[in-house]
């Protein structure tokens, strides 16, 4: 038997244990590192999924209901049981830590290698990674900042333009020799390599007045990682994504095959919740700008506090 399907969100747990022992929203996002709006969701959430209120809310903070009590002592038990189990991880968790969330190429192609930088300089800065594909709520899952690779513009969350990439061919030294110089449309000769979106491909070759749609003999994987290994491994060309593939060339795992360039459809952007951003998050975002090179007028808009749409 599945007893998960039995249980809360453990999320939703987490927020409404922390606001009864603290008697309020307030202090259960300070304990949590969550805004006091993500903590009122999750309670919320829990209240919506039992069927039944936990809490009465006050003019200052929150009392718990009979059955909020009932559910606080049984939660209490369920946490202390957890922390009496095996060693584990625990998060780190203070007013200098920042939850930053961003897909695995991201993280392993740009972020790792700044990431000494990036906490350089304040011994308390701490970055917490949540690695996902998904386009989380950042509120909900207490994100401080992301960077995501798309057109910008989703709603509830403040974006800015990092960087654009100008692609261009790539592939293994010895496929490269192989294919030579020579026309864009050469390049159909070989199985192309791409992930989950092909638009980089079109444009490309779009650019230099061909069309293109996948093929059966092309290859597709979900994340840039896998891409740019597919072709450093000889499996066909890629387009190179300045500045994710610049290590892979420098190390000569890929080279160019075609000098001609095209603007990817899609880019990179910096993302952080609605609302007042943390200090933490500030200065994190401020290192960040420094690494992509994000005028410093952009990160000014990009920080302040008014709603605006992404």
């Amino acid at each position: 038997m599945d007893h998960s399907l039995n249980l809360p969100p453990l999320d939703t747990l987490r927020a409404f244990e922390a606001a009864a022992r603290g008697g309020s929203f307030s202090a259960a996002a300070e304990a949590l590192n969550l805004t006091h709006g993500a903590v009122s969701r999750q309670v919320a959430k829990l209240e919506h999924w039992l069927g039944l209120r936990v809490f009465e809310r006050k003019a200052r903070g929150v009392a718990l209901t009979p059955e909020g009590q009932r559910l606080f002592q049984r939660t209490q038990q369920a946490f202390s049981l957890f922390a009496d189990s095996a060693d584990r991880w625990t998060e780190p968790r203070g007013a200098a830590v920042v939850r930053f969330s961003a897909t695995p190429s991201v993280c392993s192609l740009w972020l790792m290698p700044r990431w000494q930088r990036l906490e350089s300089g304040d011994p308390l800065l701490r970055i917490v990674l949540q690695v996902d594909h998904r386009r989380v709520d950042l509120s909900d899952e207490g994100i401080d900042l992301a960077i995501r690779c798309g057109r910008g513009g989703a709603p509830g969350r403040v974006s800015e333009q990092l960087f654009e990439e100008w692609c261009y061919p790539v592939a293994s030294p010895a496929l490269g020799a192989r294919i030579g110089p020579g026309r864009p449309e050469r390049l159909l000769d070989q199985p192309l390599i791409h992930d989950s979106d092909a638009a980089g491909w079109r444009a490309w070759f779009n650019a230099h007045g061909l069309d293109y749609r996948p093929r059966p003999q092309d290859r597709r994987f979900e994340d840039y990682n896998l891409v740019l290994d597919a072709a450093a491994c000889g499996l066909g060309v890629a387009l190179a994504r300045p500045p994710l593939a610049q290590a892979q060339l420098d190390a000569g795992r890929i080279v160019m095959v075609d000098p001609r360039t095209a603007l990817n459809p899609v880019s990179y952007w910096l993302d952080r919740p609605v609302g007042q951003p943390r200090p933490a998050a500030v200065a994190l975002a401020g290192r960040i700008a420094d690494e992509a090179g994000l005028p410093a007028a952009r990160l000014a808009a990009f920080l302040k506090t008014e709603l605006r749409a992404a």
